[in-house]
């Protein structure tokens, strides 16, 4: 590995790239974290400064992007517009990233989900078609395989990661995410999607960015899709009941409805576009990440519990 190569992450301000940032760090890599207020450091705590730089730039103005990935080695691509505006923004802002990246002469790692599927059955690998008919599918579908068509045409190197719901200290605000949290460690009904008892992956986000680091370092990786390996997947009661024996509290598994969701998309954005992700919570949703093991050899993925203790800790200590 060369510590003097220069990662730059885009959308440096979100969960993956904050991630992704602090992995980075971590190892001793030259960063460049990309946000539009240029203050991504104010919540990572206590960065080398030989190592680091924030920049400001909006991802969607070339000129300003173009600057953003000068001398970058490796542009990490976690940027997105709100989730409600995807099929109106995402295409367009990944198309001119891909373009910045290839024009700085930098490999470009793709923070991916698993949208594009669509309802499966079985566990879903790199190989799953594609086939999804929702909004979001079909805008992530499509841009991944511009992307990979692009690594085709030699155009520029590409890696893509994909990773499912994830949930970390401080992570989304659905799903697994602060609500749930909140509830667990105050013993409260801890509410999940549609069903309880269907087994959902759920990768921990400090794995997810390990994965995301090497895809960016493997020449391997180039031209494919990567699924990041993720602890076993579990129901929705047992990732509640492991929580809460992990708070010691009381578990209380409950179900939000579909009006339930309605009401809360009110307040919540996020949750407003939802519905129809509802199928990946009333069947079995399970990621194989066994390409990535064989591939580029044993990745310790972090225990349920020791992660739930983590996130935990960090949302006790906040209350």
């Amino acid at each position: 590995m060369d510590a003097g190569r220069l990662h730059v992450v885009l959308g440096a301000g979100g969960g993956t790239g904050g991630a992704i940032v602090r992995e980075l760090v971590g190892q001793g890599r030259r960063v460049r974290a990309v946000t539009r207020g240029g203050n991504a450091a104010a919540s990572y705590g206590t960065i080398p400064p030989a190592s680091f730089e924030d920049v400001a730039a909006d991802v969607t103005e070339r000129e300003q992007l173009r600057r953003a990935l000068e001398g970058a080695d490796v542009v990490f691509h976690c940027a997105q517009p709100p989730n409600t505006r995807w099929p109106q923004e995402f295409p367009a802002m990944t198309r001119g990233i891909l373009e910045a990246t290839a024009a700085a002469g930098a490999k470009l790692v793709f923070a991916d989900n698993l949208y594009m599927y669509g309802p499966v059955h079985g566990p879903m690998t790199e190989q799953t078609p594609p086939v999804a008919q929702t909004k979001k599918g079909r805008v992530r579908a499509a841009m991944a395989e511009e992307l990979l068509a692009a690594h085709r045409a030699g155009t520029l190197r590409v890696a893509i990661g994909r990773s499912s719901d994830y949930f970390c200290p401080g992570g989304p605000s659905y799903a697994i995410g602060e609500r749930f949290f909140k509830a667990v460690l105050a013993g409260k009904k801890v509410s999940w999607f549609a069903d309880l008892d269907q087994p959902h992956t759920v990768s921990y986000l400090p794995d997810m960015a390990r994965a995301f680091v090497l895809l960016g370092e493997r020449p391997e990786a180039d031209g494919q899709v990567w699924h990041t390996p993720a602890a076993p997947a579990l129901t929705g009661r047992q990732y509640i009941e492991l929580a809460a024996g992990v708070a010691g509290t009381r578990a209380r598994p409950a179900v939000w409805g579909a009006g339930t969701v309605r009401l809360l998309g009110l307040v919540v954005p996020a949750l407003r576009e939802f519905p129809e992700l509802r199928y990946q919570y009333e069947r079995p949703f399970v990621m194989d990440g066994s390409k990535f093991e064989a591939a580029f050899g044993p990745f310790a993925v972090t225990p349920h519990e020791d992660a739930l203790c983590t996130t935990l800790g960090w949302y006790r200590g906040r209350a």
